[in-house]
């Protein structure tokens, strides 16, 4: 299971890497220290806090709303159902919930689970899912 730093949780999150400390310091979300004595964040955990965020549990604080470049979404993978031939592939990008419609193959080929880094691309009615 992947793990974030601080600064990369707070891309994922679209919010400054001192709201996420203070987050963290305030006990809304989990972290841990590695080996290295660096503070990190379990990919599944920031997960389901970027869900709670978009559904309003954890405000987005004033001056810091994300907005979307070149119709690029940077986000974290927050749920993926898959079928016998196609998978629905859920990400959240700061505020906004994403969902894309792929084949299963292509969730196995990126590797696409629960907590995993994504980009997802927007253009006209299509949604891309680029693994950086």
């Amino acid at each position: 299971m992947p793990s974030y730093s601080i600064g990369q949780a707070a891309r994922l999150l679209g919010v400054s890497s001192e709201t996420v400390r203070r987050w963290a310091d305030g006990g809304k979300l989990g972290m841990e220290r590695e080996g290295s004595g660096n503070r990190v964040i379990e990919g599944a955990a920031l997960a389901r806090f970027a869900q709670e965020r978009g559904a309003g549990l954890h405000a987005v604080p004033e001056g810091d709303v994300p907005t979307s470049v070149r119709n690029s979404f940077v986000g974290i993978v927050t749920a993926v159902r898959v079928d016998d031939v196609a998978a629905q592939v859920e990400v959240q990008s700061g505020p906004h919930r994403l969902v894309s419609l792929v084949t299963r193959e292509a969730v196995e080929e990126l590797g696409l689970d629960v907590g995993v880094t994504v980009t997802a691309r927007v253009k006209s009615t299509s949604v891309h899912i680029d693994v950086p």
